[in-house]
Protein backbone atom coordinates (compact mmCIF):
# COMPACT_ATOMS: atom_id res chain seq x y z
CA UNK A 1 0.00 0.00 0.00
CA UNK A 2 1.36 3.40 -0.99
CA UNK A 3 -0.46 6.48 0.38
CA UNK A 4 0.44 9.42 -1.84
CA UNK A 5 0.05 13.20 -1.50
CA UNK A 6 -0.97 13.22 2.14
CA UNK A 7 -1.23 17.01 1.97
CA UNK A 8 -4.53 16.48 0.14
CA UNK A 9 -6.10 14.65 3.07
CA UNK A 10 -7.91 17.73 4.39
CA UNK A 11 -9.35 18.63 0.98
CA UNK A 12 -12.26 16.67 -0.44
CA UNK A 13 -12.03 16.50 -4.24
CA UNK A 14 -15.13 16.74 -6.36
CA UNK A 15 -14.49 13.50 -8.26
CA UNK A 16 -12.56 10.35 -7.43
CA UNK A 17 -11.37 8.64 -10.61
CA UNK A 18 -10.84 4.94 -9.89
CA UNK A 19 -8.79 2.78 -12.25
CA UNK A 20 -8.56 -0.96 -11.65
CA UNK A 21 -5.61 -2.61 -13.40
CA UNK A 22 -4.03 -5.97 -14.05
CA UNK A 23 -1.24 -6.31 -16.62
CA UNK A 24 -2.50 -3.15 -18.32
CA UNK A 25 0.87 -1.62 -19.14
CA UNK A 26 0.15 -1.39 -22.85
CA UNK A 27 -2.77 0.97 -22.15
CA UNK A 28 -2.19 2.69 -18.82
CA UNK A 29 0.07 5.58 -19.84
CA UNK A 30 -2.42 6.87 -22.42
CA UNK A 31 -5.26 6.44 -19.96
CA UNK A 32 -3.47 8.55 -17.35
CA UNK A 33 -2.51 11.14 -19.95
CA UNK A 34 -6.17 11.53 -20.92
CA UNK A 35 -6.89 12.43 -17.28
CA UNK A 36 -3.97 14.80 -16.84
CA UNK A 37 -4.92 16.72 -20.00
CA UNK A 38 -8.38 17.59 -18.64
CA UNK A 39 -9.25 21.23 -17.98
CA UNK A 40 -11.14 20.18 -14.86
CA UNK A 41 -8.69 19.51 -12.04
CA UNK A 42 -10.80 18.95 -8.89
CA UNK A 43 -10.21 15.21 -8.99
CA UNK A 44 -8.10 12.55 -7.37
CA UNK A 45 -6.77 9.45 -9.10
CA UNK A 46 -6.91 6.10 -7.32
CA UNK A 47 -5.40 2.95 -8.81
CA UNK A 48 -5.99 -0.54 -7.48
CA UNK A 49 -3.72 -3.03 -9.23
CA UNK A 50 -4.16 -6.77 -8.88
CA UNK A 51 -0.46 -7.60 -8.68
CA UNK A 52 0.55 -7.10 -12.28
CA UNK A 53 3.59 -8.90 -13.68
CA UNK A 54 4.14 -6.63 -16.70
CA UNK A 55 5.26 -2.98 -16.58
CA UNK A 56 2.00 -1.72 -15.04
CA UNK A 57 3.55 -1.14 -11.61
CA UNK A 58 6.51 0.71 -13.12
CA UNK A 59 4.11 3.04 -14.95
CA UNK A 60 2.15 3.60 -11.75
CA UNK A 61 5.29 4.46 -9.77
CA UNK A 62 6.49 6.80 -12.52
CA UNK A 63 3.21 8.70 -12.12
CA UNK A 64 2.76 8.35 -8.37
CA UNK A 65 3.03 12.09 -7.79
CA UNK A 66 -0.31 12.43 -9.63
CA UNK A 67 -2.05 9.79 -7.53
CA UNK A 68 -3.98 10.12 -4.30
CA UNK A 69 -3.51 6.41 -3.54
CA UNK A 70 -2.47 3.19 -5.16
CA UNK A 71 -1.95 -0.41 -4.17
CA UNK A 72 -0.62 -3.44 -6.01
CA UNK A 73 -1.49 -6.83 -4.59
CA UNK A 74 -3.68 -9.76 -5.64
CA UNK A 75 -7.44 -9.39 -5.36
CA UNK A 76 -10.47 -11.51 -6.22
CA UNK A 77 -11.29 -9.79 -9.49
CA UNK A 78 -12.35 -6.48 -10.99
CA UNK A 79 -15.26 -5.78 -8.67
CA UNK A 80 -13.45 -6.82 -5.52
CA UNK A 81 -10.73 -4.35 -6.54
CA UNK A 82 -13.34 -1.65 -7.13
CA UNK A 83 -14.90 -2.24 -3.71
CA UNK A 84 -11.46 -1.91 -2.12
CA UNK A 85 -10.67 1.27 -4.05
CA UNK A 86 -13.98 2.89 -3.11
CA UNK A 87 -12.97 2.70 0.55
CA UNK A 88 -9.99 4.94 -0.22
CA UNK A 89 -11.96 7.49 -2.27
CA UNK A 90 -12.69 10.95 -0.85
CA UNK A 91 -14.54 12.46 -3.79
CA UNK A 92 -18.13 13.64 -3.71
CA UNK A 93 -18.67 11.61 -6.87
CA UNK A 94 -17.05 8.32 -7.88
CA UNK A 95 -16.07 7.66 -11.49
CA UNK A 96 -14.66 4.38 -12.84
CA UNK A 97 -12.32 4.38 -15.83
CA UNK A 98 -10.93 1.28 -17.48
CA UNK A 99 -7.18 1.26 -18.03
CA UNK A 100 -7.87 0.66 -21.72
CA UNK A 101 -10.34 3.56 -21.96
CA UNK A 102 -9.68 7.29 -22.46
CA UNK A 103 -11.33 10.41 -21.14
CA UNK A 104 -12.64 12.89 -23.69
CA UNK A 105 -12.93 16.65 -23.24
CA UNK A 106 -16.54 16.04 -22.27
CA UNK A 107 -15.38 14.67 -18.92
CA UNK A 108 -14.41 18.19 -17.83
CA UNK A 109 -17.65 19.59 -19.20
CA UNK A 110 -19.65 16.97 -17.29
CA UNK A 111 -17.82 17.70 -14.04
CA UNK A 112 -18.98 21.32 -14.17
CA UNK A 113 -22.58 20.08 -13.98
CA UNK A 114 -22.12 18.05 -10.79
CA UNK A 115 -24.04 20.04 -8.20
CA UNK A 116 -26.41 17.87 -6.16
CA UNK A 117 -24.71 15.20 -4.08
CA UNK A 118 -27.69 12.85 -4.09
CA UNK A 119 -27.80 12.80 -7.90
CA UNK A 120 -26.30 10.19 -10.19
CA UNK A 121 -25.20 12.00 -13.35
CA UNK A 122 -24.60 10.17 -16.61
CA UNK A 123 -23.84 10.90 -20.23
CA UNK A 124 -22.47 9.01 -23.24
CA UNK A 125 -19.45 6.95 -24.18
CA UNK A 126 -18.19 6.52 -27.68
CA UNK A 127 -16.35 3.67 -29.35
CA UNK A 128 -14.78 3.31 -32.77
CA UNK A 129 -18.11 2.30 -34.26
CA UNK A 130 -20.91 3.77 -32.15
CA UNK A 131 -22.18 6.09 -29.44
CA UNK A 132 -23.20 4.32 -26.25
CA UNK A 133 -25.64 6.44 -24.34
CA UNK A 134 -28.93 8.26 -24.25
CA UNK A 135 -31.53 8.55 -21.51
CA UNK A 136 -32.09 5.46 -19.39
CA UNK A 137 -35.49 4.95 -17.82
CA UNK A 138 -35.92 2.18 -15.27
CA UNK A 139 -37.42 0.05 -18.04
CA UNK A 140 -34.55 0.66 -20.42
CA UNK A 141 -31.98 -0.27 -17.79
CA UNK A 142 -33.97 -3.41 -17.03
CA UNK A 143 -33.54 -4.39 -20.68
CA UNK A 144 -30.00 -3.19 -21.42
CA UNK A 145 -26.82 -2.33 -19.53
CA UNK A 146 -25.51 1.22 -19.43
CA UNK A 147 -21.84 1.89 -20.11
CA UNK A 148 -20.04 2.03 -16.75
CA UNK A 149 -17.77 4.84 -17.93
CA UNK A 150 -20.79 7.05 -18.60
CA UNK A 151 -21.73 7.35 -14.91
CA UNK A 152 -20.73 9.63 -12.04
CA UNK A 153 -22.01 8.02 -8.84
CA UNK A 154 -22.63 10.19 -5.79
CA UNK A 155 -20.43 8.83 -3.01
CA UNK A 156 -23.50 8.10 -0.88
CA UNK A 157 -24.45 5.31 -3.31
CA UNK A 158 -21.57 3.29 -1.89
CA UNK A 159 -22.67 3.92 1.65
CA UNK A 160 -25.72 1.85 0.73
CA UNK A 161 -24.57 -0.49 -2.05
CA UNK A 162 -21.44 -2.26 -3.24
CA UNK A 163 -20.48 -4.44 -6.17
CA UNK A 164 -21.63 -8.03 -5.77
CA UNK A 165 -18.45 -9.94 -6.54
CA UNK A 166 -20.25 -13.16 -7.44
CA UNK A 167 -20.97 -11.48 -10.80
CA UNK A 168 -17.61 -11.54 -12.55
CA UNK A 169 -18.62 -9.36 -15.54
CA UNK A 170 -21.91 -7.60 -14.79
CA UNK A 171 -21.68 -6.55 -11.16
CA UNK A 172 -21.88 -2.95 -12.39
CA UNK A 173 -25.15 -3.80 -14.18
CA UNK A 174 -26.50 -5.34 -10.97
CA UNK A 175 -25.56 -2.17 -9.08
CA UNK A 176 -27.24 0.03 -11.68
CA UNK A 177 -30.46 -1.97 -11.41
CA UNK A 178 -30.39 -1.14 -7.70
CA UNK A 179 -29.67 2.54 -8.37
CA UNK A 180 -32.42 2.96 -10.96
CA UNK A 181 -34.86 1.17 -8.69
CA UNK A 182 -33.97 3.41 -5.74
CA UNK A 183 -36.10 6.56 -5.83
CA UNK A 184 -33.92 8.23 -3.19
CA UNK A 185 -31.14 8.43 -5.81
CA UNK A 186 -31.94 11.03 -8.45
CA UNK A 187 -30.75 10.37 -11.99
CA UNK A 188 -29.84 13.13 -14.44
CA UNK A 189 -28.75 12.63 -18.04
CA UNK A 190 -26.61 15.13 -19.95
CA UNK A 191 -25.93 14.65 -23.64
CA UNK A 192 -22.14 14.81 -23.28
CA UNK A 193 -19.55 12.35 -24.60
CA UNK A 194 -17.42 11.52 -21.57
CA UNK A 195 -15.08 8.72 -22.54
CA UNK A 196 -13.85 6.55 -25.37
CA UNK A 197 -14.77 2.99 -24.43
CA UNK A 198 -12.76 -0.02 -25.57
CA UNK A 199 -15.27 -2.54 -26.91
CA UNK A 200 -12.66 -5.32 -26.76
CA UNK A 201 -12.29 -5.10 -22.98
CA UNK A 202 -13.07 -7.77 -20.38
CA UNK A 203 -16.84 -7.32 -20.36
CA UNK A 204 -16.96 -7.70 -24.13
CA UNK A 205 -15.20 -11.06 -24.23
CA UNK A 206 -16.13 -12.75 -20.93
CA UNK A 207 -19.39 -14.44 -19.99
CA UNK A 208 -21.44 -14.06 -16.81
CA UNK A 209 -24.04 -16.79 -16.85
CA UNK A 210 -24.79 -16.35 -13.15
CA UNK A 211 -25.85 -12.75 -13.71
CA UNK A 212 -28.02 -13.72 -16.66
CA UNK A 213 -29.66 -16.37 -14.50
CA UNK A 214 -30.24 -13.94 -11.62
CA UNK A 215 -31.25 -10.90 -13.68
CA UNK A 216 -35.06 -11.37 -13.44
CA UNK A 217 -34.85 -11.67 -9.65
CA UNK A 218 -32.56 -8.63 -9.46
CA UNK A 219 -35.15 -6.64 -11.42
CA UNK A 220 -37.96 -7.83 -9.17
CA UNK A 221 -36.02 -7.07 -5.99
CA UNK A 222 -34.83 -3.64 -7.18
CA UNK A 223 -37.78 -2.41 -9.26
CA UNK A 224 -40.82 -4.35 -8.13
CA UNK A 225 -43.28 -6.83 -9.59
CA UNK A 226 -44.69 -4.67 -12.39
CA UNK A 227 -41.26 -4.05 -13.91
CA UNK A 228 -40.39 -7.72 -13.41
CA UNK A 229 -43.48 -8.89 -15.30
CA UNK A 230 -42.97 -6.31 -18.04
CA UNK A 231 -39.38 -7.47 -18.45
CA UNK A 232 -40.38 -11.15 -18.65
CA UNK A 233 -43.00 -10.36 -21.28
CA UNK A 234 -40.55 -8.35 -23.38
CA UNK A 235 -37.82 -10.96 -23.01
CA UNK A 236 -40.19 -13.73 -24.08
CA UNK A 237 -41.08 -11.84 -27.24
CA UNK A 238 -37.49 -10.94 -28.08
CA UNK A 239 -36.08 -14.40 -27.42
CA UNK A 240 -38.62 -15.94 -29.79
CA UNK A 241 -36.92 -14.11 -32.65
CA UNK A 242 -34.09 -15.86 -34.52
CA UNK A 243 -30.66 -14.61 -33.52
CA UNK A 244 -31.88 -12.70 -30.47
CA UNK A 245 -29.25 -11.96 -27.80
CA UNK A 246 -31.72 -10.48 -25.31
CA UNK A 247 -31.25 -11.92 -21.82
Amino acid sequence: MFPINNSKDDIRPKVSIIIVTYNAGVYLSECLLSILQQKFTEYEIIIKDGGSTDDTLAIIKNNEHYLAWFESKPDSGIYDAMNQAIKMAKGKWIYFLGADDRLLDGFSEMCEHLHHDNTLYYGNCISDSSILGGIYSAYRIAKYAICHQAIFYPARVFEKYSYNTKYRVYADYALNLQCWGDNSIKKEYLNIDIAWYNLTGFSAVAADELFKQDKPKLIKDSMGWLMYLRFLYKRGKEQSRPGSNFY
